[in-house]
């Protein structure tokens, strides 16, 4: 069922900043910042040879990476992001092996134009987990 990793997402406290880091220190191909108004994130993407980094940053006021933020100050890893061939296939059995699906269950379009959806961190040790149809 699971794919590849598709990325990795570190929320920041500064974009640019850490757009900068990533451009100028490391050398990556970054990405524009790209608004998500229905995630309540703005995101860039960093194009490495065998995956991405999303780097995210909070957009408008109820932005789920703000509370991240502020019990993290520094910023960190907020969730790993694996492939899947079908979403709703990968959904039903998580759910039937008691995993929860946060939200309201049903896939949203992610920052790729493509259907998503995450998995509570408790039932992943720990990891918020997001999966998305390829």
């Amino acid at each position: 069922m699971i794919g590849r990793l598709n990325h990795v997402a570190i929320a920041v406290p500064d974009l640019e900043a850490a757009a900068d880091q990533y451009r100028n220190a490391l050398g990556a191909n970054v990405g524009a910042p790209q608004d998500e108004p229905d995630h309540g994130v703005t995101v860039i993407f960093i194009e490495l040879p065998n995956t991405k980094i999303e780097l995210l940053y909070p957009l408008g006021e109820n932005s789920p990476i703000q509370g991240f933020l502020d019990k993290n100050p520094s910023g960190g890893i907020h969730h790993i992001c694996y492939e899947v061939d079908d979403i709703i296939a990968a959904r039903d059995h998580l759910q039937s092996t008691g995993a929860r699906v946060l939200g309201t269950g049903e896939p949203k379009i992610g920052a790729h134009g493509k259907p998503v959806l995450f998995l509570h961190p408790k039932d992943f040790n720990g990891a918020l987990v997001e999966l998305e149809q390829v």
